[in-house]
């Protein structure tokens, strides 16, 4: 199952691209042998004065045809590390062919495109940059692989 990290905003070099990219790199080395992976990025520019339906709009265009989408929100569902792992691991089994992971801008994301999602979940009940969240999302994804392949990366 291939997976896309649909965001609103470009992420520069930095901290956060170096965090993201090696992340990635690992998902991609474990998650290969779990039929996972790869995964792409798919960054839409915030649309100034257009809101969250303009980019929702953009946002709508990146995620595939078919695509089981997560939608990444502060009023989502909180899981468990293992949960989210199970999560994936189900789209997979159940055929999808492409998961979405959607991460909106500053203002958050459109409630249609929440409402389309399989699913909302949140990192907790404050609220986070969206550039950290595409570095936590990164993170989690390969927690999630190394969990799934019975590795030791997770300790829980």
């Amino acid at each position: 199952m291939r997976l896309h990290i649909c965001a609103v905003g470009r992420l520069r070099t930095g901290p956060e691209r170096v965090l993201i990219d090696d992340y990635l790199q690992r998902f991609d080395r474990s998650g290969r042998a779990l039929g996972l992976g790869p995964v792409e990025e798919h960054e839409v520019e915030g649309k100034k004065g257009g809101g969250v339906a303009a980019e929702a709009a953009l946002l709508s265009r990146a995620i595939p045809s078919g695509a089981a989408i997560i939608a990444l929100d502060e009023r989502g569902r909180m899981l468990t590390s293992p949960e989210f792992a199970a999560l994936i691991a189900r789209f997979r089994d159940g055929g999808r062919q492409d998961l979405a992971l959607v991460i909106g801008g500053a203002d958050g994301l459109a409630s249609g495109l929440r409402n389309d999602a399989d699913a909302v979940l949140s990192f907790g009940p404050m609220v986070w940059p969206h550039m950290l969240v595409r570095v936590m999302i990164a993170e989690q994804l390969y927690r999630a692989a190394s969990i799934l392949a019975g590795a030791p990366y997770h300790r829980a």
